[in-house]
């Protein structure tokens, strides 16, 4: 993709999430983007969002990726085998490496409502098997970009001087951005990054495209800028607008997907499937729910 405007982003394509209704596990269920094409969306992987209340995502592993949950609404309980446990409140995020291997779980906290955006970000090739971490984004100590009509939360990357407390493995900035009505604003985006710009709430005017809740719009690498913006406004004269965007370096590898294991053959899938049901991820963890304390 080539810039239409000198250092201003323009959408290559627009995709519209599927919705998939409830399951064994949650409530309601929709795909916002998957891996149909994994070049396309390189380095992102799947972005799905989910409204559960019991069960919930009891223990599960995870191989060679990140995800990166943030809660929309209610209250979501975590935990992992490698002894994190805690609630996020609406805004908050939890980015979790997987790396070389991580048993974890997602409910509603008191089994009563939570409603999430998870995205798996893959990791490249050389650290697929880099040790597992959790990081918690709370609302006290989130950086915040503020602009007039504008808020801005910055979970990683720099934004106008303001620097998001996820570390990364490869270069990746995701933003979640209010605009009252009418409001605009330029987000800056690395040149070299592919984004993606999910409309949570309102109509947007991204670029030289207006979109609604639920469509997400995408733009690739741009060559010849040393920098460039994507703009934003919101366009509902009565309602203001939410949109993430996430953008990254693409990373250009091979991608094996293998249920909840992202790695880049499938003899590595097979593997990873070995090394779990071998323990070598430990034991599936017999914590206890969260005590009620809220």
């Amino acid at each position: 993709m080539t810039s239409q405007l000198t250092g201003r982003r323009t959408l290559a394509r627009i995709t519209t999430k599927q919705h998939l209704g409830p399951d064994a596990q949650v409530d309601d269920k929709a795909l916002v983007f998957m891996p149909t094409d994994p070049a396309l969306t390189d380095p992102f992987l799947v972005l799905v969002e989910d409204w559960f209340s019991t069960p919930g995502f009891e223990w599960h592993p995870h191989r060679g990726l990140e995800t990166v949950t943030t809660v929309v609404e209610g209250v979501l309980e975590h935990g992992d085998n490698l002894g994190h446990a805690g609630a996020l409140e609406a805004g908050e995020v939890q980015w979790m490496t997987a790396g070389n291997g991580i048993i974890h779980r997602e409910l509603a906290y008191r089994d009563e409502r939570a409603h999430i955006l998870q995205m798996w970000l893959n990791l490249p090739k050389d650290k697929k098997l880099t040790p597992s971490r959790y990081q918690d984004l709370k609302d006290a100590t989130m950086a915040r970009v503020h602009a007039p009509g504008v808020s801005i939360d910055v979970h990683a990357g720099t934004v106008d001087g303001v620097t998001g407390t996820a570390a990364t493995h490869h270069p990746v900035q995701g933003v979640v951005a209010t605009l009252d009505p009418g409001s605009s604003y330029d987000l800056p985006v690395p040149a070299e990054h592919r984004l993606f710009a999910y409309v949570m709430s309102g109509r947007l005017l991204i670029g030289d495209r207006e979109l609604r809740a639920g469509q997400t719009g995408w733009s690739d690498p741009v060559t010849g800028e040393a920098s460039t913006t994507l703009p934003l406004t919101a366009v509902d004269p009565e309602r203001s607008a939410r949109v993430m965007v996430y953008s990254g370096t693409p990373l250009r590898e091979p991608v094996a997907l293998g249920g909840p294991f992202v790695m880049n053959t499938k003899d590595e899938i097979n593997q990873a499937f070995t090394d779990f049901h071998a323990g070598a991820f430990g034991p599936v963890p017999r914590t206890a729910r969260l005590a009620h304390d809220r």
